[in-house]
């Protein structure tokens, strides 16, 4: 399974990890939208992967978030407000490890321990890309804002290195799947 989701949903989350059984569960980056629910998984006895960046935020020894965006102060105020994991409930995974037959892939900018999945030339793609409206009826590649970005550089190399994967499709955290043509599109902006 990948990513617990926001902590509204930890008790959907919960019904879902008993129903389910995963292997395991893989937190893409540690933001409250995505790890929110990661407390769930480690009560439950479910083993947690993260990036080992993303491990000191998760089990609350950092609280750093950049949202609402200019409001640091804000962010850390809402991670410690939520749960955290035991660090014994985590395991470090990076790139180019294999989890249940899909490849471990770096993507970092949006966090800086920020992975996703990469399988058959479908991406999980975490929040390295979103979709959003295209303002025609479809769907466009996006990126997070900078000020929503650990390193906005990086993101935008990030997004470069999607554009130049060989894939069939991505699965944004965050909006519907997008093309590799959608992707490109969007990075050839900053090119």
């Amino acid at each position: 399974m990948v990513d617990t989701g926001a902590l509204p949903y930890a008790p959907d989350f919960a019904r879902l990890l008993r129903r389910f059984q995963p292997d395991a569960v893989l937190v893409t980056h540690a933001h409250v939208d995505h790890a929110g629910g990661a407390f769930v998984a480690a009560r439950l006895g479910f083993p947690l992967l993260a990036h080992p960046l993303e491990h000191a935020q998760l089990t609350g020894q950092r609280h750093e978030l950049p949202y609402p965006a200019g409001m640091p102060g804000m962010g850390a105020v809402i991670s410690r407000l939520h749960p955290k994991v035991p660090a014994a409930s985590l395991t470090g995974v990076g790139a180019g490890e294999q989890v249940v037959g899909w490849e471990v892939v770096a993507l970092p900018g949006h966090s800086h321990g920020q992975i996703g999945l990469l399988r058959n030339g479908v991406l999980i793609a975490a929040d390295a890309v979103l979709s959003a409206p295209d303002g025609k009826g479809g769907m466009r590649a996006a990126l997070p804002h900078a000020p929503y970005n650990a390193d906005h550089t990086q993101a935008l190399q990030t997004l470069q290195h999607i554009a130049q994967m060989e894939l069939r499709v991505i699965l944004p955290g965050h909006g519907r799947p997008l093309t590799p043509e959608q992707v490109r599109q969007r990075a050839g902006r900053d090119s």
